[in-house]
């Protein structure tokens, strides 16, 4: 019997296999823990991560507010490090997690930063 963690490693290998970022557009990947949210941009044909974000940062954990506020806080970030990049349009990849909750807030904060998916 599989667990929680195995079954989300499948799902996970299964969204790697479509999604893939490049310099011009890369991959937002997203990890969940149960306190925090890490976001990071990766451009996979380098193995590269060009920015990342996550709710331990100092100017996000230092606000008040729920885990689903933080992550779209996170999200904004991520976008607005993107924006100093040059970057516009990247690909989703929501890391095996539903996109529902805090995944989903970072992909609405992201785009309110500007960011196409």
């Amino acid at each position: 019997m599989n667990t929680k963690l195995e079954q989300r490693q499948k799902i996970r290998y299964r969204i790697r296999k479509k999604v893939a970022g490049t310099a011009e557009k890369p991959r937002l990947a997203i990890f969940r823990s149960n306190s925090d949210i890490y976001a990071q941009l990766i451009d996979d044909t380098k193995g590269f991560t060009l920015a990342a974000a996550s709710s331990r940062d100092k100017d996000i954990s230092a606000q008040k507010g729920t885990k689903v506020e933080k992550s779209k806080l996170v999200g904004q970030a991520v976008a607005r490090k993107a924006k100093e990049l040059g970057l516009s349009k990247i690909v989703f990849d929501r890391g095996g997690n539903l996109y529902h909750g805090r995944v989903k807030a970072v992909a609405e904060g992201a785009r309110e930063g500007g960011l196409e998916f």
